[in-house]
């Protein structure tokens, strides 16, 4: 971002009524400037330069991205519409990595109508035609849209606020309604853009509404950036966890139950495993784990505030019971009510409750994606009842458990982000400001860096992100540390402190790998299925060379599995090469070949996934070094 260090000087060369291209010719950057910044704003170079600090924003910049991405839809959109009369233009924001615009036309676009627009969009941006900025009344923007048949745009201004401004965004003889900004003219867009793919998409995101057609495209500052992108989402399709739920016979998904998952055997070992492991390491740092019911009177849910603000998202469930029940969409009532089954000290406290709680929330079925994003999941929930006091040591408790767990499942690059007060939050500020100051003094105790979110906790409490990096560079938001005042007081949940008086607790929810299902599909994919031999489904399969070795494969798996191992025989009549390449398909680790000479001299020959081969190792040692790899992490 280019910045003058002496902004007096250069207005005074500047005429009163300069714009921000001005103020760029001032500085010697009318060529390279997109936009102007000031304060938390972005404007137009044709806008008037405001008082105050501001900064061009270039295409170097990081900035210029989502400039360059909104510029890319509109160029799209003008495309679309030159090339397909009478479609309809609704919403096409820039967005992370890319761009889009929902489209309405009888017949949706396809795949094969990508090219096409492509090729005219990069016409468009070689002739540099201007963004210019129009601002019209609210009768006329309607009475043009109408006009021109755009429904959904005339819906979108009656919409607005009466003391909206409305502007308009023209590039040659094609408009559209935009906020901005844009840069100068279309040439910005540059050579580094890509249309991707297409899909449905509800108006306004609304089932219940038309159905449209969204396009999406990648836009990036130059060609070498967009090659680099394009590679990564090769990467991320090859290693797409629903391929690999079937390639490795994990489970699967039936339109009888849109967004759960029908587990099959080797894919609920792998949950079982992170179970498992996750009980472990909280059982160690002193959680106790409970289990709460999955229904719950409608009561529970309006005492505890989130009927009013998520009942969208939640099942209901119909009896002859004249109550109202609803299918749990998270376990943070339900740990209350079991705290507050009994009478609680400031003695017990900090009391750290664990729980595997299986959950469902109504998801749109446009939205659901696999393992990421489905409609029944489970989450590894903790609920931390403690004092004020008590939440700074709590939390650098919880911290350090996270990183371990992360790095357990080998994730190194991790991050932590800290979101503080927002503007629309309850309670007092002093108890914010209590709330705040400890859990950013956990944050600096325990030697993590962390980024701040300003504005971004929850309405109840400030909260700590925990985001992981993959294999191939994706970010991944799984854990959070929320604070909360709000439903233990709400649900009449308190301790009896040192005085003898009652006073509410605070409630730290926990999750660390968040949902389960979620968790597995980030691991299959950083790891392309190839998980580490302790999570991995089976250890080992023990394949036959020749029939004459069966018996001894079989006295082989059974011996495995007598040492805790995950064994599997192949004794199929098939090409030792045939069964190879089966089992690796299906992720398997390390298969042990058996033949005539392995049988007799009682040896195994292993074939490590990573090409690696230990030909005629001694069975026990061999078994001893498979037994080694599939430890669990201490």
């Amino acid at each position: 971002m280019v910045q003058h260090q002496d902004l007096n000087q250069v207005r005074a060369s500047l005429p009163a009524d300069a714009t921000g291209l001005d103020f760029a010719k001032a500085m010697g950057q009318a060529k390279l400037a997109l936009a102007l910044q000031a304060g938390d704003q972005i404007l137009d170079l044709s806008q008037p330069l405001p008082a105050g600090e501001v900064a061009l924003i270039t295409r170097d910049d990081e900035g210029a991205l989502e400039l360059i991405r909104h510029d890319a839809a509109h160029v799209m959109a003008e495309a679309v519409q030159t090339l397909y009369p009478g479609t309809q233009v609704t919403i096409g924001p820039p967005i992370a990595d890319g761009f889009y615009y929902d489209f309405a036309r009888p017949e949706p676009f396809t795949p094969e109508d990508l090219p096409k627009i492509e090729k005219l969009m990069r016409k468009i941006v070689a002739r540099r035609q201007p963004f210019t900025r129009e601002v019209w009344s609210r009768q006329q923007a309607i009475d043009f849209f109408t006009e021109k048949g755009e429904a959904f745009k005339v819906e979108l201004i009656k919409d607005l606020p009466e003391d909206e401004v409305i502007s308009i965004y023209r590039q040659g003889e094609w408009l559209d309604l935009c906020r901005g900004p844009h840069a100068p003219h279309t040439g910005h867009v540059g050579e580094g853009f890509k249309l991707l793919r297409v899909a449905g998409a509800y108006w306004r995101g609304d089932h219940r509404n038309a159905m449209l057609t969204r396009i999406y495209g990648t836009a990036w500052r130059t060609k070498q950036e967009l090659g680099e992108h394009l590679e990564r989402l090769e990467q991320a399709r090859k290693r797409d966890h629903r391929r690999l739920l079937k390639a490795m016979d994990l489970g699967h998904f039936e339109p009888e139950c849109p967004g759960a998952v029908f587990w099959h055997h080797r894919g609920w070992m792998i949950h079982r495993q992170m179970v498992s492991f996750i009980r472990a390491r909280r059982e160690r740092a002193g959680y106790q784990e409970v289990n709460t019911p999955e229904i719950l009177d409608r009561g529970l849910w309006e005492r505890s505030g989130h009927w009013e603000a998520f009942a969208e998202h939640m099942f209901t469930v119909n009896s002859e019971d004249p109550r109202e029940y609803a299918v749990k969409p998270m376990n943070c009532p339900g740990g209350v009510t079991i705290y507050n089954a009994g009478i609680t000290s400031y003695r017990d406290l900090p009391l750290r409750m664990a729980e595997f709680g299986k959950v469902h929330r109504y998801e749109p079925s446009g939205a659901l994606h696999g393992l990421m994003r489905v409609r029944a999941f489970t989450q590894d929930d903790s609920h931390i009842f403690c004092t004020v006091e008590q939440m700074t040591q709590e939390c650098i408790g919880i911290i350090d458990l996270v990183y371990d767990i992360y790095k357990a499942f080998g994730f190194e690059d991790i991050s932590i982000k800290y979101a503080d007060r927002p503007e629309v939050r309850i309670g007092s500020d002093e108890t914010w400001d209590q709330l705040e100051q400890s859990l950013l003094a956990a944050l600096k105790k325990s030697g993590r860096t962390y980024t701040t979110a300003p504005g971004e906790g929850a309405f109840y409490g400030p909260k700590l992100e925990f985001h992981l990096r993959d294999a191939i560079g994706r970010s991944w938001q799984c854990g959070t540390v929320q604070v909360d005042t709000n439903l233990p007081d709400r649900l009449g949940a308190s301790y009896v402190q040192e005085s003898g008086d009652r006073a509410p607790p605070v409630m730290l929810h926990v999750a660390i790998l968040g949902s389960i299902e979620r968790f597995m599909g980030i691991v299959l994919e950083h790891y392309a299925g190839w998980l580490p031999l302790w999570l991995a489904p089976t250890h080992a399969v023990i394949a036959t060379v020749t029939d004459a070795s069966a018996d001894y494969a079989r006295e082989v798996t059974d011996l495995m599995r007598t040492k805790g191992l995950r064994a599997e025989a192949d004794l199929r009549n098939e090409k030792i090469g045939y069964k190879i390449r089966e089992h690796s398909a299906r992720r398997v680790p390390i298969v042990v070949t058996v033949g005539k000479r392995e049988a007799q001299e009682r040896t195994l020959s292993l074939r490590h996934h990573d090409g690696r081969r230990e030909d005629g190792l001694p069975l026990d040692q061999a078994v001893q070094a498979i037994q080694a790899g599939a430890a669990v992490p201490a």
